[in-house]
């Protein structure tokens, strides 16, 4: 069976296929030639990531398709509900990118705590006198309070870092339930227990921090918007290395300029992979190219989660 893994797949993953029997195609194909690149080179099987979609038009013009696999979490690329109601497979990677999604959202909040991005750009032709006191109100990690929100598998990892650092951790989550997160100190693993709240409204202006693990939105509807933004505490800062258009990014530029948020750090854009020019060029603004699952680690993981997910399904052709 042929797989072309159009957005790449790590070699783990392609040594642990080929090894059972698959032919896998990593030469990348542009979206509007895909569905005939699947039929006529015979494939059955697709993988991506978050740049390669597979919607109901490319499900429709390659019959023989049986499989698409996302290498990641999110599968808002993929027409998942059509694609099973024809009778694919489709299949994610909830778990590989947790790990390496939760340290850059963790790198991101240092970062702004110190100014880092901003002073980085500015050293080299400002005056080290003034941009040592312009970058010189810092502000620490310990002891502050983050919100996460969206309290799933990435979420409950960077809680496990935030803790780890001496960070209040507020979870948000369309469910009440209690979280039991574990925190490595000195190979051993302390406990703690964290429990949900579900409305968001009532704890953002308790937050110094918040991070956003929320999926795109169904209606496409953004979940933090000016109102939002008016609930929040000055000065906070935030992170969103989920999706483009679950902040509002006009009404961020706002909450930004009038002092509501103090730094931001995006991986994630609406307009993807054409952010707009604001944002990128905006001095409280830490910015990303969506990498963050793009360690050697997850990739390997991802890699090796797929294809063992693949082999157990339509098994071992070799």
């Amino acid at each position: 069976m042929k797989i072309l893994a159009n957005d790449g797949i790590s070699a783990v993953g392609k040594k642990l296929l080929e090894a059972a029997g698959y032919t896998v195609i990593t030469e990348k194909v542009a979206q509007e030639e895909l569905a005939n690149a699947v039929n006529e080179q015979g494939i059955e099987m697709i993988l991506v990531r978050s740049a390669t979609t597979v919607r109901k038009e490319v499900i429709d013009a390659c019959p023989n398709l049986k499989l698409i696999g996302r290498g990641g979490v999110g599968m808002d690329n993929i027409d998942v509900a059509y694609a099973r109601e024809k009778g694919l497979t489709v299949i994610n990677t909830p778990a590989s990118s947790s790990q390496s999604v939760a340290e850059l959202v963790m790198g991101h909040l240092f970062s702004l705590s110190r100014f880092l991005n901003d002073s980085y750009k500015n050293m080299e032709n400002g005056d080290f006198s003034t941009l040592k006191k312009n970058y010189a109100k810092g502000v620490e990690l310990r002891g502050k309070t983050i919100g996460i929100i969206g309290f799933g598998r990435i979420g409950q990892s960077l809680a496990s870092y935030a803790l780890g650092v001496g960070m209040n951790v507020i979870a948000v989550d369309q469910n009440e339930y209690v979280a039991e997160i574990k925190v490595p100190v000195g190979g051993n693993d302390v406990v703690v227990t964290i429990k949900t709240v579900t409305d968001l409204k009532s704890v953002l202006g308790q937050m110094d921090y918040i991070s956003i693990h929320v999926p795109k939105q169904a209606d496409g509807s953004a979940v933090i918007t000016a109102s939002e933004f008016a609930l929040m505490k000055k000065g906070v800062r935030i992170a969103n290395a989920a999706r483009g258009g679950v902040i509002d990014e006009t009404d961020l530029i706002a909450a930004l300029d009038n002092g509501t948020v103090a730094g931001i750090a995006l991986d994630v854009f609406e307009n993807e992979p054409n952010p707009k020019k604001e944002l990128l060029s905006h001095p409280k603004i830490a910015c990303t190219p969506h990498i963050g699952a793009a360690t050697s680690e997850a990739q390997d993981r991802i890699g090796e989660e797929l294809a063992q997910l693949i082999i157990g399904q339509f098994g071992n052709k070799a």
